[in-house]
């Protein structure tokens, strides 16, 4: 029986060819570990992997860590990965966050206009779309149980320091490109939070043992 290698969109794949790994800090590869740690003890027992990727306003960060997460774990081929995003309250997926994602080659469209529009997030042509909104973390659309909460923001990991239904709860918090909204910097700086994400969850997902 042959297996099929996964197939990401060109763009995407480039991307991911060109991640840098080996620069991410020793204090970051220490923050990413109980992730690993997660994701290779559910693999190695047969396991379902949810994680939920959590920030105040599930709406540039939790995205983020959420699409390229779903990705890494289809780029190493690990089955069986659910990966959600939350926030302490709902808001909307911002755009240059959509547009961020976009230009690194993924598939967006807008299934749904208003204040807080729902998106469509593909990375091949054969898997399910990501739907990407803002919601809260406990919100239907959620897991419940059996899932590891990663804080991707240090106001949400101070004000939520429980999460009801997690298994484990960790803190992996990224700067906020909303600092550089309405500026000169602001793609670029969207870009290198995206990218920054990317190479840790690359990382992360290139040290399982499947």
């Amino acid at each position: 029986m042959t297996t099929t290698k996964p197939t990401i969109f060109q763009e995407i794949a480039k991307q991911i060819k060109n991640l840098k790994p080996e620069t991410i800090p020793d204090d970051r590869k220490g923050l990413l570990r109980p992730l690993t740690e997660f994701i290779q003890s559910k693999v190695s027992n047969n396991q379902e992997i949810r994680i939920n990727f959590i920030c105040t306003h599930n709406s540039r960060r939790s995205h983020l860590s959420q699409v390229w997460a779903q990705t890494m774990a289809y780029h190493f081929n690990i089955k069986n990965v659910f990966c959600y995003s939350g926030g302490t309250e709902s808001t909307a997926l911002f755009p240059m966050a959509a547009e961020t994602l976009r230009n690194s080659g993924f598939e967006i469209k807008s299934l749904s206009e208003g204040k807080n529009p729902i998106y469509s997030i593909k990375y091949s042509d054969n898997e399910h779309p990501i739907i990407g909104f803002s919601k809260k973390l406990d919100d239907a659309f959620n897991p419940k149980s059996q899932f590891i909460a990663i804080m991707t923001c240090d106001s949400a990991n101070e004000a939520c320091p429980f999460v009801a239904g997690a298994e484990k709860r960790i803190p992996i918090t990224f700067e906020d490109p909303k600092a550089f909204d309405n500026t000169p910097q602001q793609a670029e700086k969207y870009n290198e939070r995206s990218l920054q994400i990317a190479t840790e969850l690359f990382y992360v997902f290139s040290q399982i043992n499947s």
